[in-house]
């Protein structure tokens, strides 16, 4: 009888101790801080990798959608004449040419960047100025952030690329632009994203973020609306 009472207590203690075990193994799996993503992707399926700088989510790479997030098609536009007369969103490759799509992304007048229907894919936008201002101060302020967001080297950049280090990660590349009346210029030497902020709606401007192959200075102008600018997304 004794023996079998030991027995029952033995058994008592070992499911005791697993219940216990399982119970902080759940504790401590929902604990668990989730894994931040690394990429997003457009509603085209192009996927992009993404980096944090400074508390923000941004893409590092240049937008390459040919729809709205709405499903909805964006028009290519290759003759320059057309582009210089839009008043609604469109997008080309530089010079016209799918290779520069694949390596720069496309380029997109200031109409498809202020779209009702979402250049950005869902969770994410345009950077906006306050975007851009916050990023050029953490990087060090525009004397140097410009070179943190270069990508080293003379690969895409022509030489010297002055400053670059990409030590942001942000790998800026010299997309180059089009410019309101139509025509192609700068690929190699700068690159121009478009912000969502309009500089003064009574002159028909926007801000935008420049880099150049010379200095590692970013600067930032307001361009005309038909000028044709890459596009960077940062997280909601």
């Amino acid at each position: 009888m004794k023996l079998n009472n030991c027995v029952l207590m033995h058994s008592l203690m070992v499911t005791m101790f697993l219940m216990v075990t399982i119970s902080c193994s759940k504790k401590a799996n929902s604990d668990q801080t989730p894994t931040s993503e690394t990429t997003v992707t457009d509603i085209e399926g192009n996927v992009y990798p993404t980096i944090s700088i400074c508390n923000k989510i941004w893409m590092a790479k240049n937008l390459n959608v040919s729809k709205y997030k709405n499903g909805e098609l964006i028009p290519q536009v290759t003759d320059p004449t057309q582009w210089k007369n839009l008043t609604s969103g469109a997008w080309c490759y530089y010079n016209n040419d799918p290779v520069n799509g694949v390596v720069y992304g496309k380029l997109y007048n200031w109409f498809a960047v202020n779209d009702p229907r979402g250049l950005a894919p869902v969770g994410w936008h345009i950077l906006s100025n306050d975007d851009r201002i916050a990023l050029v101060n953490c990087l060090g302020g525009g004397n140097i952030a410009g070179g943190k967001m270069k990508e080293a080297g003379t690969t895409h950049w022509i030489s010297p690329n002055s400053d670059a280090t990409n030590s942001s990660s942000f790998t800026g590349l010299p997309g180059g632009y089009r410019s309101g009346i139509g025509t192609s210029l700068d690929i190699g030497q700068h690159t121009y994203w478009w912000s969502s902020t309009l500089t003064d709606t009574s002159i028909g401007s926007a801000w935008d973020i420049d880099l150049t192959y010379d200095s590692g200075v970013t600067t930032s102008a307001g361009s005309d609306k038909n000028d044709g600018f890459s596009v960077r997304c940062v997280k909601d």
